[in-house]
């Protein structure tokens, strides 16, 4: 049975949301802004904390109806830096639905822009990290559900400012324990500041004993004291421009360009050929997970990531092709399988369903014989509108990079005759299976696919060990893996085989695709990982050398999300990415690196 994490909401006469859980008001409908504003913004010395600077960050413990958040994005929106950008994470145990915050909210008319962009990505309660995009206010929201110790211990970033505001000691303890307070000390940015309305006598000891200065302050309305704290000893690091140089134009290297362009950096892309040219240019992709009904952490990384793929592409012109994919059963162990999998509280309610034969057929309009899985949230996508809209804006180059080599700051970028083709304080290796020629014992393995496609053949999203997937115009199906290949292009064998697995499954749809006439065929090799996990971090043993690869066929659901964390490693700001989830992708947990080696074959995606 999933945990119950309602805050058992209820109103007052005044209309002011009450947690009944705590037995509590969130505020007081009479100056609940007016408090945010004295206790929170100000008591953290916001705006004048982060003049001069271009990134800011702001850590909430206890984020109830969103007012502080609120208020915090209208005041940067007024007075913060013009090209500044805002990192938000706020921890919430039992999150409001977006109708309460909603009715919450509508009590400052003040804050409407900024609650409406709220409001907008509202997320679920489903547990875990949650990327929200505030882009009219420069900023991103990373939003974790669950108890306050987990979100502290996986949280990989650094607060500027604090604000405590779970609701009283008394009535809620676990939010002001001492492992809360390490936590807090140890993601704090240097010279960060700490506000709080309480003044409970274990929180001042605590922050001082982690070193940091504590000051009693008038309160606000019928409080009489605040608190106010700053990190002594230390000096806030000045921000840095950073140039940063991604190699390959294929899924993961668009999503990057766009991962960086969110946090102000334009990346530089350097592709051999074209976007797409590698294992990203077929006429149609699947955005689904890799399903595991055993490991709870493969579980919530692909489910984190499919929700992530799916808001990002949603914003991406012509990119959603059709929402919703069906997995069919592939032995008879699979549908206790996928009933487990349907169960799991990583997944948003709905999002998975465990359906029978009779309802599989009905999706696809012929008998299967099986059971499958629903996947609401998955998708067919064009891979060709997803480049063109995370690469638009980004300085690109055609070369091919045979060889790095560490230099003063940075990198040097060089081809096969050792001229440089660019110097980058920072790199990052996305080239597909040419990211092996480029860090060579990344453990990194090539399989060669081939896909087909037709006309005139409609049929929804399906996967089965094969997939059929519609084109817009037609339907793509596939595909071969030819492990340990390379080489070769199409071939007619080829296509006879990923016909014959349509046919053992779908006999009707084979038929109608074999009387479409002549398919057309595409081939490509795709990078594959030991574990089947990809490789998204700092390559080790390099300074300021990063990869994500090792996506194999999940590229289309994995790279958004990832290309956000390797960007965050890169600038230095904080990840999306749950702290035990990044540790199963770090490329250091399969492999040392030496990066400095042969001329690669391919520099794309």
């Amino acid at each position: 049975m999933a945990e119950d994490r309602s805050p058992r909401l209820t109103w007052t006469d005044e209309d002011a949301p009450r947690s009944g859980r705590f037995d509590d008001v969130y505020f007081s409908r009479q100056d609940g802004l007016a408090e945010t504003r004295a206790v929170f913004l100000a008591g953290c010395g916001l705006p004048d904390a982060w003049r001069g600077r271009t990134r800011f960050c702001v850590a909430e413990l206890g984020f109830g109806t969103g007012l502080n958040i609120a208020a915090l994005l209208d005041l940067w929106r007024r007075e913060g830096p013009p090209d500044g950008r805002l990192s938000l994470f706020s921890v919430e145990g039992f999150p409001l639905t977006r109708q309460e915050a909603a009715r919450a909210l509508a009590a400052w008319p003040e804050l409407a822009g900024a609650a409406e962009a709220l409001l907008a990505v509202w997320p679920g309660a489903t547990p875990g990290f949650h990327r929200l995009d505030l882009p009219a206010f420069n900023a991103t929201l990373d939003l974790a559900v669950g108890d306050v110790g987990w979100a502290l211990s996986q949280w990989t970033g650094r607060a500027d400012a604090w604000f405590l505001d779970g609701f009283a000691p008394a009535t809620n303890p676990d939010m002001w324990s001492d492992a809360v307070l390490d936590g807090l000390a140890a993601r704090s940015a240097p010279d960060a500041r700490v506000a709080t309305f309480t003044v409970a006598g274990a929180v001042r000891r605590g922050l001082a004993e982690r070193g940091f200065a504590v000051e009693k302050r008038p309160g606000h309305g019928r409080k009489r004291e605040r608190l106010e704290a700053r990190l002594t000893g230390a000096t806030a690091i000045p921000d840095r421009a950073r140039s940063v140089a991604v190699v390959g134009a294929g899924i993961a290297g668009a999503a990057l360009a766009r991962a960086f362009a969110a946090l102000g950096v334009r990346a530089t892309v350097i592709e051999s050929d074209r976007p797409g040219a590698g294992a990203s240019g077929f006429p149609a992709a699947l955005v689904t997970p890799r399903l595991d009904a055993g490991d709870t952490d493969i579980a919530a990384l692909y489910a984190q990531a499919l929700g992530r793929a799916a808001a990002l592409y949603a914003a991406a012109p012509g990119a959603v092709i059709e929402a919703g994919v069906l997995q069919l059963e592939q032995a008879p162990r699979d549908a206790a399988r996928f009933a487990k999998v349907a169960a799991q509280p990583v997944w948003a309610d709905g999002a998975m369903a465990a359906l029978d034969a009779a309802a599989c057929a009905g999706r696809l309009g012929e008998p299967v014989g099986s059971g499958g899985l629903w996947m609401r949230d998955a998708m067919a996508v064009s891979p060709a509108a997803i480049l063109e809209a995370w690469l638009g804006d980004a300085q690109r180059m055609t070369a091919r990079v045979a060889r790095l080599e560490a230099a003063e700051g940075g990198w040097r970028l060089l081809d096969e005759n050792d001229d440089e083709i660019l110097r980058a304080d920072s790199v990052v290796v996305a080239a597909g299976w040419g990211t092996a020629g480029l860090a060579a014992d990344l453990s990194l393995s090539p399989v060669r696919g081939q896909a087909n496609w037709v006309e005139g053949v409609a049929s929804g999203p399906v996967a089965w060990g094969g997939y059929a997937a519609p084109t817009g115009a037609g339907l793509l199906f596939g595909a071969t893996h030819d492990r340990g290949e390379v080489d070769g292009g199409p071939s007619d064998e080829a296509g006879v085989r990923n016909l014959t697995t349509v046919a053992a499954r779908l006999p009707e749809l084979a038929a109608r695709i074999a009387a479409a006439g002549p398919a057309q065929a595409r081939t490509a090799v795709r990078a594959t990982t030991p574990d089947r996990l990809p490789l998204a971090g700092a390559v080790p043993g390099a300074e300021a050398l990063f990869v994500l690869g090792g996506l194999g066929s999940r590229g289309f659901c994995a790279a958004p999300l990832l290309a956000e964390h390797v960007a965050a490693l890169a600038v230095g700001t904080p990840s999306p990415l749950p702290a035990d989830l990044a540790a199963r992708v770090d490329p250091l947990r399969n492999a040392i690196a030496r990066p400095l080696v042969q001329p690669i074959a391919r520099a794309d995606g």
